[in-house]
């Protein structure tokens, strides 16, 4: 068994510092709120803020000199973002194929677009960002299915499946898995690797409710996980253990890559991955980052580590498509990576 590398940032900067107890008394209330009127059977309220997010996020714009282009598929809709690339259209040396975050109940092309777009520069490849289907429009297995069609795209179009990293944040992170182990479960090749942020990878919250990071999550409540799972993907109650990610063999997975948070109450799902990881022999790398908030990339504009998460992704992939990738068999190891300024 492969022995995961762990890298764990030393010290948070001080923008991060700062950051986490505005979230706890912003961000962190407002879905706390949220949480608390899906938990008194308001569903349906629940879904319908959660979608209003994408709205007004379209003021996130990409940075400048990004091109996008959009393309609709049977049931969802995705978007190409690249930077100094020739367009993907003409040219299939590599992608990003990226999936969103927002608990399958928010999120979309607007909220991530500008995120993806400077993942997409780091690697030095375009990026493929779905839009896929969420609550209440779709089960889990039906975004899964949208994941599986997104990847299906990328080979039609021309991409080779080991030049293909399959990335997300959160519940994307989660669906990155996912969509790898479906590959083989569909007889479709495996992709070149696999990269996930904070990824929410276990539809059961029993290990999150016993880990301490259930009460120190900067503005993530575990409260709105199990409400999503309980009354969004529950079928009379109950849970199939083959939805979540951690519950499979991962055997012949590819190399992968995982950020998280020391306090964020999804750091078990990234552990848990890990373990699983290991066991199967596969090329692992877990980096735990300083009091980082969940998804921290989203303010690298302000925060000095989210900035060099964001380049640690970028030399991964790029390490996956030139094959360069270091073994996960040695010993466990400990990275200093002492961040100064915000």
């Amino acid at each position: 068994m492969s022995s995961p590398i762990v890298e764990r940032s030393n010290r948070a900067s001080i923008g991060t510092r700062i950051a986490q107890p505005l979230l706890r008394g912003t961000v962190g209330l407002g879905l706390a709120t949220l949480a608390r009127i899906g938990g008194y059977g308001q569903l349906e309220q629940m879904l319908w803020l959660g979608r209003l997010i994408d709205l007004p996020a379209a003021v996130l714009v990409p940075p400048n000199g990004t091109k996008r282009r959009r393309v609709q598929l049977e049931e969802f809709r995705a978007e190409w973002l690249w930077h100094d690339l020739a367009d993907p259209s003409q040219r299939q040396d590599s992608a990003l194929l990226y999936f969103h975050g927002g608990g399958y109940i928010s999120g979309g092309l607007n909220t991530h677009r500008r995120l993806v777009a400077k993942i997409g520069r780091a690697s030095r490849m375009p990026a493929f960002h779905v839009d896929y289907r969420q609550l209440p429009d779709a089960h889990f297995t039906e975004t899964l299915d949208d994941a599986v069609e997104s990847y299906k795209y990328l080979l039609a179009q021309g991409f080779q499946p080991e030049r293909i990293i399959v990335s997300g944040d959160s519940a994307g992170g989660g669906l990155a898995f996912r969509l790898a182990l479906a590959t083989r479960e569909r007889g479709l090749p495996m992709p070149g690797g696999i990269s996930a942020i904070a990824p929410w990878a276990d539809f059961d919250s029993t290990t999150r409710n016993a880990h301490p990071n259930r009460h120190r999550d900067s503005y993530l409540p575990t409260r709105i996980l199990e409400t999503i799972v309980r009354q969004g993907f529950a079928i009379d109650g109950e849970l199939d253990s083959t939805w979540s990610s951690v519950n499979h063999d991962f055997t012949d997975l590819p190399p992968v890559l995982i950020q998280v948070g020391s306090t964020e109450c999804l750091l078990p799902d990234a552990e848990i991955l890990t373990r699983r990881c290991a066991r199967a022999n596969v090329a692992i790398q877990l980096q735990i980052w300083d009091r980082a908030p969940h998804v921290h990339h989203i303010g690298s504009d302000l925060l000095s580590d989210a900035r060099a998460a964001i380049r640690d992704l970028g030399q991964f992939h790029r390490q996956v498509i030139t094959g360069q990738i270091p073994s996960a068999n040695g010993r466990i190891s400990v990275c200093d990576r002492r961040n100064t300024g915000s």
